[in-house]
């Protein structure tokens, strides 16, 4: 078999718009190094509407959120404000620790919009869970774009045929945007030794498996997955090498030892603690609260 798991969509409502957990899951806890992901939307908020994270703290990760449609204003606290865009790269490395809060701009609330993406989180590698928090932007003309078989590609993170994106990563990773006619067929090759597929529109046909829209696809190690699309379809194709080990996941945080994590509770409640290790943003003085507290 080609697949290995395949995961279907359990869409949660999170306040009038859907979100579907991909990542963990009991029977795949991660790919390469994904640990989380959240399949956004598509969803059409109207005029007055828009999406309100506050501040809340991450450790032992990296994040990115890739858009197919609309518009994710990102601030932290290492002072970055940077507007998340349709096939631009925001790379946050939280290491160590670090605050950050997704909304919708009051610009782009007043006019309304679509959105449709996927958050992901990608755990660090065991000799770098402590590194010194960073963020990053690339636009899209920065990034590598090809054709390989019938598929358009884009390359978000990591390396594929031969291609590698302009964001250092802390260990080999997949991680590619698909865009397919109806019709057309793409090959991916076994070059990174976890991969799967998260098809986010349109239907994508594997060794007789049908991938709807939403679905997570995890291959089986070693062989070359080919597919072949139904109708127009986006997707994306992450992985990389298997994790340095188990990782636990608590509420926004990713680490190796469960002591570790304790330790972030402690830090994210204390006030003075929360400034030390989480950081403040600038104007902003809301959070959220820990899970319980």
């Amino acid at each position: 078999m080609t697949l290995s798991h395949i995961i279907r969509p359990k869409p949660r409502d999170l306040g009038g718009f859907a979100v579907s957990r991909l990542l963990p899951q009991i029977e795949l806890r991660s790919v390469g190094p994904f640990v989380f992901l959240d399949h956004i939307g598509p969803v059409d908020f109207p005029p007055g509407e828009g999406i309100n994270v506050r501040p809340h703290p991450h450790i032992g990760l990296a994040t990115i959120t890739w858009l197919w449609a609309g518009e994710i204003f990102h601030r932290d606290s290492l002072g970055s404000a940077q507007a998340i865009r349709p096939g631009d790269v925001n790379w946050m490395t939280a290491g160590r620790g670090i605050s950050h809060s997704e909304r919708t701009t009051e610009e782009t609330r007043k006019r309304g919009q679509r959105l449709h993406g996927v958050q992901s989180w990608l755990a660090l590698p065991r000799a770098h869970e402590e590194t010194a928090p960073a963020f990053a932007h690339h636009k899209s003309q920065s990034l590598p774009h090809f054709s390989a078989g019938g598929a358009r590609v884009t390359v978000i993170a990591g390396s594929a045929f031969g291609h590698q994106a302009p964001q250092t990563v802390f260990a080999p990773t997949l991680y590619c945007d698909l865009a397919l006619a109806d019709g057309a067929s793409f090959t991916l090759p076994p070059e990174h030794e976890e991969r799967a597929v998260l098809v986010g529109a349109g239907v994508l046909e594997i060794d007789g498996e049908r991938l709807e829209a939403g679905s997570l696809g995890a291959f089986a190690p070693g062989a070359a997955a080919s597919m072949k699309a139904q109708g127009d379809v986006k997707a994306l194709v992450l992985g990389g090498a298997k994790l340095d080990g188990p990782r636990h996941l608590w509420w926004n945080f990713v680490s190796s030892s469960n002591e570790r994590i304790a330790q972030a509770k402690l830090d994210w409640e204390d006030p003075r603690r929360r400034r030390s290790m989480f950081g403040e943003i600038s104007g902003d003085d809301e959070f959220i609260p820990l899970p319980g507290a």
